[in-house]
Order: structure tokens, then sequence, then C-alpha cells
């Protein structure tokens, strides 16, 4: 796609590029004048060999130790990491002289090390390799640092949250996503090497590196004879950078490989019962946690005892942090995490059995399908086999993430988290983005899904529809504080309060007085019939209904005014006084306008009832 840039950009960058290959063409121009028989061709060739030697050792010491540097650099916070990654590139900013004078001081013939190293340190190959070392590393580290930092940390987290160890993970995760920055890094630093002169001069004028040689030869044969001397300079920069873009791009997977197949898959039928047999029996589990985040505090203590489980709330008030918690990739200040009577709060998460499905899904990038199944430990080749049949994911082996729909990504997720045998399955919004046709059919497959296996379910969601659909237990959140646990359809039968209620997604909220186990008088003489534990006679309460739990009829037990007709999607709601509300009603076959009087019931079961101040 062809893009317009402004010509005044175009100029400068222009201007530069000129200036930039201007030096490289008068090279050129001038190479009629140069003395090639000026040089000792042998010492040129001895110190091509030095350069190249001192510039490899340096650099493999730099990647040994400059990706960990980069990668703590960019995972750890606090002052004294700050006050580090300053300190690693002041080489930038230093003169490679005063560089030179900073080793002397370090590995000097006085100096306690340069004593150890009998002198060793100075005027010697591993002088060239210290000097280069120094004023190299940071473009190394800078490499590293940046690679690590475009990396998600959440993919960090689900590889921990499906059993794999802390080097693990940097193995496996880490450093292949970051190897093509790493690499062009590495390359980068070598060539900062191989042409180091103030440093090295300083430390080790001999033997001669190259551009030591170079200088040297420059002092006595003067300009004419530099051409042969810079000729091999050239010639290997040159190979680097071009090695550089051919190993430092991002290459594309081919699609068009032998597809894998994770094993042969005897029918669905057969497979299904000894998945079933093989799935942990679901574990007892109990939250007491406490943790806090600057001024956020987070308190929760739960106890459910179904299988299927939701955390609702509103956004910050500490659903995914809870969820967080139990995975172990945020650590508890103080309580308990009782799964099958072994609390796992001081546990790793590689050590907590569990998966762990993030909002995004938490997919590598760098695995097709296939490596995402087989990436957990104590996976299930069974298991995995089925659900990968059960979710439509055959023929998607050797698919990349990039490759594949929302959907497709979110199913291989899933299928990824139980192939794996682990006590807990947690789920962090896992509908959140999907647009609503796929979110609706997905949330139907869940719940096809839950029946076929065993293990306890965690969800978190901010969707009263999904939470009233997909589990048994609530615990509903705000503030870091619970409002109110307990089975679902309690819940949402009696809230605990008006906010409560509110982030069930109460409609037609109305407040009246109890004056019976099961009626609150409304005003204007209308007493409404509710189902349900008593109420007690003369409390204030809140309650609520939705549009289609009310059926307009001829005889129906509630009459109102109808005050308008709302158009809301594809349906029609009549807005209805009732006694001192108003509320919105399905209008079903029923035809009524402005001012007319409607009659309609209401399932008293669907209505909502809470306590008010």
């Amino acid at each position: 796609m062809s893009r317009r840039i402004a010509p005044a950009l175009v100029l400068l960058a222009g201007l530069l590029a000129i200036y930039l290959a201007a030096p490289l063409i008068a090279g050129v121009h001038e190479a009629r004048l140069a003395r090639f028989g000026a040089g000792d061709f042998t010492t040129l060739l001895r110190a091509c060999e030095v350069s190249v030697a001192s510039a490899t050792v340096s650099s493999v010491l730099l990647a040994l130790g400059g990706i960990p540097l980069g990668y703590v650099l960019a995972r750890v916070r606090g002052r004294g990491i700050s006050a580090l990654g300053f300190l690693v590139q002041l080489p930038l900013a230093l003169p490679p002289l005063a560089s030179g004078v900073l080793l002397l001081f370090l590995l000097g013939y006085e100096t306690p090390l340069g004593r150890l190293a009998r002198n060793g340190l100075t005027d010697s190959f591993a002088g060239i390799v210290l000097a280069e070392t120094f004023v190299a590393a940071p473009f190394m580290i800078i490499a590293a640092r940046s690679a690590f930092t475009s990396i998600e940390p959440e993919l960090e987290e689900v590889a921990a949250t499906l059993g794999r160890r802390p080097l693990e993970v940097f193995l496996r995760v880490s450093l292949p996503l970051a190897g093509p920055t790493l690499v062009s890094g590495w390359l980068l630093a070598w060539l900062r090497a191989f042409g180091e002169f103030g440093a090295t001069v300083m430390v080790a004028y001999h033997p001669y590196s190259l551009p030591v040689y170079t200088y040297v030869t420059f002092g006595s044969e003067g300009l004419p004879a530099m051409l042969p001397v810079l000729l091999p300079t050239l010639l290997i920069a040159l190979v680097v950078m071009v090695a550089s873009g051919l190993f430092g791009a991002r290459r594309p997977r081919d699609e068009r490989r032998p597809r894998i197949v994770l094993q042969a898959v005897a029918p669905l039928a057969v497979i299904a019962p000894a998945v079933a047999r093989a799935a942990p029996a679901p574990a007892a589990l109990a939250l007491n946690l406490h943790k806090r985040l600057g001024e956020f505090s987070l308190k929760i203590a739960w106890a459910p005892r179904a299988t299927r489980l939701a955390i609702l709330g509103p956004s910050g008030s500490g659903k995914s942090l809870t969820l967080k918690l139990i995975a172990g990739i945020e650590r508890c200040d103080d309580g308990t995490l009782l799964v099958a009577d072994r609390n796992l709060c001081h546990l790793e998460p590689a050590a907590r059995s569990l998966a762990y499905v993030p909002q995004r899904y938490g997919l590598f990038p760098h695995l097709d399908v296939t490596g995402q199944l087989r990436f957990p430990t104590e996976i299930d080749p069974q298991a995995a086999a089925y659900w990968v049949e059960r979710l439509g994911l055959r023929g998607l082996e050797t698919r990349l993430p990039s490759t594949l729909s929302l959907g497709q990504q979110q199913r291989v997720a899933l299928a990824r988290a139980l192939s794996r045998r682990a006590d807990l399955l947690l789920l962090d919004e896992p509908f959140s983005a999907l647009d609503a046709p796929l979110r609706a059919r997905l949330r139907e497959e869940l719940l096809a899904l839950q029946r076929e296996f065993s293990r306890t379910t965690i969800m978190v969601t901010h969707d009263p529809a999904e939470a009233a659909l997909l589990a048994d237990e609530l615990l509903i959140l705000e503030g870091g504080r619970v409002l109110q646990a307990g089975r679902t359809a309690e819940v949402f039968r009696r809230p605990a309060s008006e906010t409560v209620a509110r982030l069930l997604g109460a409609q037609n909220p109305g407040r009246g007085i109890a004056v019976g186990a099961d009626r609150i008088a409304l005003g204007g003489e209308v007493v409404l019939e509710v189902a349900g534990p008593a109420l007690e006679s003369g409390r204030r309460v809140g309650w609520s209904f939705s549009p289609g739990a009310a059926r307009p009829s001829a005889s129906g037990a509630y009459e109102g005014l109808v005050c308008g007709v709302l158009g809301i999607g594809m349906e029609r709601h009549l807005a209805i006084r009732l006694g001192d509300a108003l509320v919105r009603i399905a209008t079903g076959r029923m035809t009524c306008a402005p001012g007319d009087s409607c009659r309609f019931d209401i399932d008293p079961a669907a209505i909502q009832v809470w306590p008010l101040e």
C-alpha cells in the first residue's frame, strides 16, 4: 500500500542518507590511488583474526550475561533496578578512551585484579576481549530489554499456570518470542566489538586488533595505504549486516509442511467415557485471601460447595486479581487457599495443579495448535485428542494463533486447559473479546462442555447473564469486598442490597414495603405477589423483574396506565405506571397505546427482592 509522506520529511531523510553514503562513494572513487603493496599483509591477516576472534568471544560473553540482564531489567521493578538500568548504559555515553582509562583502573598492573592475573589482563587477547565487552555490552542489554518488554507478561503467566517452572518459561516462551530482536542485538554488539578502537588501544595495544592496526598503518604509510587495510573491515561488516537481515527478521512459518497429528483418534463415543473416567474429581475449595495493591485492598472469604463457580463484579472490583491470586500469578499478603484440604498459598503457579485461560486466551504466538496442546505438563494425550475433536480443531493442528479467528483461539485455549490433569479451571472473562452473536454461541458451547468434565471451574465475568447460565454459585465483589456469595438462583432471587441487584442487571427497579411473607405494597393500593424466602413484614424493600417476566393478559392480576411504547431492538416494550413505579413489560400480542389501561401478570418467581437501609 502506498503512503503519502510529507515532502519536508523526504528532504531531511534524503540529506542524511546522502551524507551516510558519501564516504563509501568517495572511497570507491579514490581506489585508483590505493597503494596495495604498502602494508604488511601477514600482520593485516593476523589483525583480522584477532578482531574476529575477540569480537566473537566478547559477543558470546554478552549473550550469556546480557540476555538474562535484559530480562531482569524488563521484568523486575524497583529503584535499584532502575539505577542498574541506567548504569549499564553508561559506556554509551563515555568516550571510548575514557572507557579504556576506567578499565585500566580495574585491570591495570597495580590493581588487585591485575596482580591476581599476573598482568595478563592488559596488552593481551584477554584485554582486547574485556575492552570490547565493556563498550559493546549496552547494545546487547538494550536489545534484550526491549525484546522482553515487548512480550506480554500474560504469556509467561499462562505458561507458569500450565505447570512450567520459571526457567522453562524463559527458555520455551520468552526466549523464542524475543529471538529475532536478540539476534539483531547480538550482531550489532558483535559489530561494535569488532570495530572498537579507543578502549582497546588503552587496555591492549598489542596484539594488534584490526582497528589498532588501521591506526598504526595510517600513521606510518598515510592515506593511500588505507583502502587495502579497510577492505577486510568493510567486507566483514557487510557479511554481518546481511546475516542480521536474514536471521534478525521474523520469518513466517511454512503452512504447507506435513500436518502434525496428536494421535490417532477413536470415535468420540468411545473416547468420551475414558476421558470422563480420567478427569480429576472436583476439589473442595476454600478461599481466605488478603491483598493490597497501593490504595486498593482485596479481602475475600469464600467456601463454595458447587463445581461451577463465577465471580461477578464491576471493573476494578478485584475479580481478575482474585483469579490471579488463586493461580499464584499474584502473591497474597495473607490468608489461605485450600484445594482438597491442601493450602496452595505458598506454592509456585507451576505446582498448583490448575489451568488458566486469560481474557485474551494466552496462546503462544510461536507455537501452532499442536504445540499449544503439548505445552502443559501432566498432559493427558487421550484427553487432548478428544478435545481437539470435540471442539472442532481437527485440521487446524499446524495453524499459528495469528491465522485463527477469535472463536478458534478461544477453543484452542480451552482445549489446552482441559487437556491437563488439573484440579481447577480458571476462566478470566472468556467471552469479553467476542462479538454478541459469537459470544452467545460460545456460551452455549461452554455450558455443554461443563457437562463433560467434572473439575471445578471458576469464571470471572461482569455479565450477569453469563453468570446465571454458567455458574451454580456466585461471588459478588465491589471495591475488593464481598457483597454476597451463595447459590446462583438464591442470589438472583434475593440480592443482599440494591448495589448487588444492579450488578445482577436489575430492571424495572422499584421500592415498596413488605406487608406479608410474600407481598409488597407499591402504593396506590397495588400489592405485588412474590415467591421465595419469607419477607419481614413492615420492612422497606427494593424489587425488580425483567420485561419478559410480565405477560399482558385481559384477565391479568395487575392493571396499570400505559405511559409510552418503547422499541428495544427487535422487541417492543410498554412503559406502564404500576403503583408508585414505572415499569417496562414486553408487549406480546397485545396492542396498547399511551393513555390506555393495560392488564398483565408477573411471574412471582422472577421477581427479585432486596432489603433497603
